[in-house]
């Protein structure tokens, strides 16, 4: 077998960076008669999946969307599953991870959450923090938009405090106050099912992003299938508007 690193970003532009749009997970369990839940259980199986590849493919950050502020809007038996999902997922997951060597981290309105589930996020986040491996990032209560407005907001009371003047803010400026700040912006968005929506997702971050969309259901999804879509990202010619 060869290297998966080389066979998936082999002679060209290697992605450091990837964010996924995990979609699908509804349609999956449509296509085989079962409740929603059974699509969004399968999701979380695909997340585990992907978080162990990632590292042995040349990742080196891992955004995952995994619910949005619009999401809210989904029947309450729904979100409930998502969340409870979410909970079962990081009390099972935290000590491979940690072992591992990763660093879990949270963007978007997470501490809206409900306490409980706040409370494990964050003691997950505490005792994952000085980890140097693979960096999972969870878009969680995310949206771009509002993420735009928080920081605005943050530059607004910088102004009024008199700390910053109106000419003082620049892209750099806002980029310091997103929920991403610290993190390098996504080399590749990679959406799956098939859609070809940006859903809300890293706005600002993504502006020179490459989007690859792929037909696979996210339960379906796993390590081969994100060698396929990074050695599509290596093909791709890096422009940045310059030419």
């Amino acid at each position: 077998m060869g290297d998966p690193v080389g066979d998936a970003q082999s002679g060209g532009e290697r992605c450091r960076h990837l964010a996924i749009i995990m979609d699908g997970n509804g349609r999956w369990a449509k296509a085989r008669r079962l409740p929603r839940i059974a699509g969004h259980r399968e999701g979380v199986e695909a997340v585990r999946r992907v978080v162990e590849a990632a590292p042995g493919l040349g990742l080196d950050v891992l955004t995952l969307y995994a619910f949005s502020s619009e999401n809210w809007k989904r029947p309450p038996d729904e979100v409930n599953d998502l969340m409870g999902l979410l909970k079962h997922y990081v009390q099972s997951e935290i000590n491979a991870l940690h072992k591992n060597g990763v660093r879990l981290d949270f963007i978007g309105d997470w501490q809206a959450l409900r306490p409980d589930l706040v409370d494990l996020l964050q003691r997950a986040r505490t005792r994952t923090a000085g980890n140097r491996g693979l960096k999972l990032v969870m878009a969680l209560n995310y949206g771009g938009q509002g993420e735009l407005v928080r920081a605005a907001q943050a530059l607004a009371r910088a102004v009024a405090a008199g700390e910053l003047t109106p000419e003082a803010i620049t892209a750099e400026a806002l980029e310091a106050r997103l929920d991403t700040a610290g993190y390098p912006p996504p080399d590749a968005v990679l959406r799956t099912s098939g859609e070809l929506r940006l859903s809300n997702f890293l706005l600002w971050q993504a502006a020179y992003a490459e989007y690859i969309v792929t037909d696979t259901l996210w339960p379906d999804f796993d390590g081969a299938a994100l060698a396929q879509a990074l050695a599509e990202f290596s093909r791709r010619e890096r422009r940045f508007g310059g030419r």
